[in-house]
């Protein structure tokens, strides 16, 4: 009796110790009081509400555990296309974009925004609204700005935004659910791009980037409108590296630094009909044969603003093309 007592009491801390932990964020810590007094200082929160809903939110691990390994640090290119660039999502894509081809053509035709570049943004941040995220948002950016050092100050001003947010849009502040990070709804928008770049589409008063298909794909649209978009402009190309090639293969970089006329003169060998003067920089990614080449272009960069990845913006691109041809194969 005495040793099956033992083993269940090893069991049951076994399994305590097994799952991540979740504690309420204290209110009285020194760094929580100095976020609530900069929010009644400068917006005019009420202290007693804000400290409140504060009271509610959950530090959690899990969160913790996510954020220090995203899919962009720790695969390859392979691997990552592998995740989003699959017949099932191809697929859904399409059905998405015959089920909604006016309100995307609309948008597009408003924005200059292509309709590949939109079913690319929502198919890869949220698999056509499938998979938007099953954590508290408060939940999620108390966690990050309080408990996540390397990032306290990105995560305290995303924080910042969300109880700006919720006062703005008459939201319940427990109510939004998103992602590890706190991106919400089916765009995936942090709280600072959903005041900034959010609109209502539909003319409803109301940014409904949850259920509103107009919204979210009027908002995605703004943002890179916004953020540069160049209507009709090429995004991407492939690319190899001639025989005159001597330089050594450069790190990946979030913007243009080269021109087409530079990577050219360096035995950059791709093709477009861009001037010599557009600027340009050269991509290198693992593929599933060895290193891959491809040329960005300003669009492509712009894309990066969505999600600072390269191998993000590149799978965007590639899951929206393939998309369109899917669509036009089942119209044939």
């Amino acid at each position: 009796m005495i040793a099956l007592l033992k083993k269940e009491t090893l069991t049951a801390l076994v399994f305590l110790l097994s799952c991540p932990f979740a504690f309420a964020i204290d209110t009285d810590r020194p760094d929580v009081q100095s976020f609530i007094d900069r929010m009644v200082e400068e917006h005019a929160y009420d202290r007693a509400k804000l400290e409140s809903v504060l009271a509610e939110a959950e530090s959690k691990e899990s969160i913790l555990e996510a954020i220090s390994r995203p899919a962009e640090r720790t695969l390859e290119w392979h691997e990552y296309r592998d995740i989003f660039l699959t017949t099932e999502r191809i697929q859904a894509g399409a059905d998405f974009w015959k089920e909604h081809q006016a309100e995307l053509q609309m948008i597009s035709d408003n924005t200059g925004v292509s309709i590949e570049i939109l079913v690319g943004i929502i198919g890869v941040e949220t698999y056509f609204g499938r998979i938007t995220g099953n954590f508290r948002v408060l939940d999620a950016l108390a966690t990050l700005a309080f408990d996540y050092p390397p990032r306290s100050k990105f995560f305290t001003s995303e924080l910042e935004h969300f109880f700006l947010l919720v006062r703005e849009e008459g939201m319940q502040a427990t109510d939004a659910t998103g992602s590890y990070a706190g991106a919400m709804g089916r765009p995936q928008f942090m709280p600072s791009s959903y005041r900034a770049y959010a609109v209502d589409s539909t003319e409803d008063g109301k940014r409904d980037i949850w259920t509103n298909w107009v919204d979210v794909m009027g908002s995605v649209a703004n943002y890179f409108v916004r953020h540069g978009w160049v209507a009709d402009q090429p995004v991407v190309t492939t690319a190899t590296l001639g025989a005159q090639w001597t330089g050594e293969t450069p790190e990946n970089k979030l913007k243009a630094e080269e021109t087409v006329t530079s990577l050219s003169h360096q035995g950059v060998l791709f093709s477009t009909e861009l001037p010599g003067d557009e600027k340009s920089q050269l991509i290198t990614l693992v593929g599933d044969e060895g290193e891959e080449y491809y040329v960005g272009f300003h669009n492509f960069f712009v894309i990066t603003r969505y999600n600072r990845s390269v191998m993000y913006a590149l799978a965007v691109h590639q899951l929206g093309q393939e998309i369109a041809l899917e669509v036009k194969r089942s119209e044939s």
